[in-house]
């Protein structure tokens, strides 16, 4: 039996939505969440490193707009284990053809799905209902010398979110905002 994981392009260059292939039967199913072989394949970061879990208590809590700057850029692959997230990305390679735009998709326990999120990318995301848990397989170490962030009403970016915000935390509050210079930083 060969399970595989069903990869979607996204609008945003080099960006995945991802979804576990489910094998059922009588006592439910299997499904690969993970493969260094079909993520290697496709040319994608394939060495997890580092797994973090966000728990959320709030529906509305909002956590972004996040980054690493290099040499510690970081891919990561995101999956909503609990509730549902309204989850967003943002281009920051100023060398690619989709810099400066973003993308939010749902990801939900209900449907199993994940986001691949390629090195020089923010991302953030607001919880859409209560108790909500993500987990995070990173492909590089946290820095915390290499941490950057945007902010999430930043009107130069113009990203939309579905609720009003109930938890956010001080630091993502006081994010810089985007001028006109802002060339992209995170790769």
């Amino acid at each position: 039996m060969d399970e595989r994981m069903i990869f979607s392009e996204t609008r945003l260059t080099d960006a995945f939505l991802i979804f576990p292939e489910r094998i059922e039967d009588e006592r439910g199913f299997f499904a690969r969440t993970f493969c260094r072989r079909e993520f290697a394949a496709r040319g994608l970061a394939s060495d997890v490193v580092q797994c973090n879990l966000s728990f959320n208590t709030l529906k509305g809590t909002l956590r972004g707009m996040h980054y690493q700057i290099a040499p510690h850029a970081e891919a990561k692959l995101v999956r909503c284990t609990a509730g549902a997230i309204y989850d967003v990305i943002i281009d920051l390679r100023a060398s690619s053809p989709t810099f400066r735009k973003w993308l939010a998709v749902e990801l939900s326990a209900e449907h199993r799905n994940m986001l691949y999120i390629p090195e020089g990318f923010a991302h953030g995301f607001q919880t859409l209902a209560d108790n909500t848990e993500l987990l995070y397989q990173h492909f590089a170490f946290f820095s915390p010398e290499s941490a950057r962030g945007l902010r999430f009403d930043d009107p130069a970016l113009g990203l939309v979110w579905p609720l009003p915000v109930s938890v956010i935390s001080r630091q993502d509050k006081s994010w810089p905002l985007v001028d006109a210079s802002f060339r992209g930083d995170a790769s």
